[in-house]
């Protein structure tokens, strides 16, 4: 099938949801075992306690799993809590990890405050390093990284080729935080990856009213990322996997609709003197360009800027003049986010914008409005320039 029709259709059994089309919400902690027989194979029911999941669980876990190509998937109460459950579950005292630079800070802050307390040696890379990683790789390497675009500064990385050469280590794991292509516009697991990680709280959920995350596995990887999930009691509420699959299913439209306004705003902030560079790797003077269109299949609505020079009070005086760009450490939901790009922190490579740099989300909102609260937001910036 189509992706179109694998978001409409997957996940949905009839005779588990009383026919309804979206499957229910089903609030359970206690599950009655109806004999003996069942009592003594409980390890094999499907349905054993809530915290494994009920129908309504079970239904996002299978609709991600289809929609990514992925064997299974398991699910978390955020993001940060998939990242942190999928590393746990391949990483053990005296490991080595090779960690993008370009990560989500939260994920390097577990690594630096809480794997090294465990003895997991981190090492941070390049994210345009590519093939070249194979250099980084000691005996004891057991997980390489990878979040494409990076966080804040929208690298795009070569997967293909970080995984080429992590697979000539067979033992190596290759994980991707894949919440900015989605399922739907980057295929990890035909790209090489292991595990594929989503912070579901962003494009999956949508509506920016409920946190989740997802794990998808290949089949070689799912007994020992199952394990752990359980081990260390990940579960996620029925009523969030719902938001979860609510979003899910109009995760294609809402995609074009978003990348479409990206690029309005893309286009008419390039044409701005202010604007020294754009942050999108489906801008096609953005340096991951190529990248982006050998390996993804769209664009979303998250993108970055670059305003020449500038100080604070410039940059404030034009996130406060927005209107409908609201201010949050968020993205992926119906609504227009705006932020200043300070304290990116980089350890294995140095990023200066050589001026203020914004992360911007574009919203469902119409682009035409969007542009007008930019383009008088710039005059308050001009202003202060004054």
């Amino acid at each position: 099938m189509k992706d179109q029709t694998i978001l409409v259709t997957s996940g949905r059994n009839a005779s588990e949801q009383f026919g309804a089309v979206n499957p229910p919400v089903v609030h359970a902690s206690t599950i009655l075992m109806p004999s003996t027989k069942e009592l003594r194979d409980y390890d094999s029911m499907k349905y054993r306690y809530g915290r494994h999941g009920m129908p309504t669980q079970h239904a996002l876990m299978d609709a991600m799993a289809e929609l990514e190509g992925g064997y299974k998937a398991v699910l978390s109460p955020s993001g940060l809590a998939a990242v942190t459950t999928a590393l746990q579950a391949f990483l053990n005292a005296g490991d080595h990890l090779l960690m993008v630079d370009t990560v989500y800070e939260p994920t390097r802050n577990f690594c630096d405050k809480h794997l090294a307390r465990f003895g997991v040696e981190t090492t941070y890379y390049d994210p345009l390093i590519g093939a070249g990683i194979a250099a980084l790789i000691k005996p004891n390497t057991k997980v390489v990284f990878t979040e494409s675009p990076g966080s804040r500064t929208f690298e795009i990385q070569d997967i293909p080729g970080i995984s080429a050469a992590a697979k000539a280590n067979n033992d190596i794991t290759v994980m991707t935080d894949n919440t900015w292509g989605t399922p739907l516009y980057f295929k990890a697991f035909d790209k090489g990856v292991d595990i594929s990680i989503h912070a579901a709280t962003k494009y999956i959920v949508g509506h920016s009213d409920a946190m989740l995350g997802v794990i998808t596995a290949r089949e070689s990887h799912w007994q020992r990322l199952l394990d752990c999930n359980r081990t260390i009691g990940m579960a996620v509420a029925p009523d969030d996997a719902y938001l979860g699959l609510r979003g899910f299913r109009t995760l294609s439209v809402r995609l074009r609709q978003h990348q479409e306004t990206a690029m309005a705003l893309c286009t008419w902030l390039n044409e701005q003197p202010e604007v020294s560079r754009i942050l999108y790797p489906a801008w096609p003077q953005d340096p991951g360009y190529s990248l982006w269109k050998r390996d993804y299949l769209g664009a979303t609505g998250l993108f970055g800027f670059v305003l020449k020079g500038g100080v604070t009070r410039q940059s404030d005086a034009f996130l406060d003049a927005l209107e409908h760009f609201g201010m949050g450490f968020s993205w992926g939901g119906f609504e227009s986010l705006m932020i200043p790009n300070s304290k990116v922190k980089r350890t294995a490579t140095v990023w200066r914008p050589e001026g203020l740099s914004f992360r911007c989300h574009a919203g469902l909102e119409d682009a035409s409005d969007l542009i007008a609260d930019l383009d008088q937001a710039f005059e308050g910036f001009r202003g202060q320039m004054e």
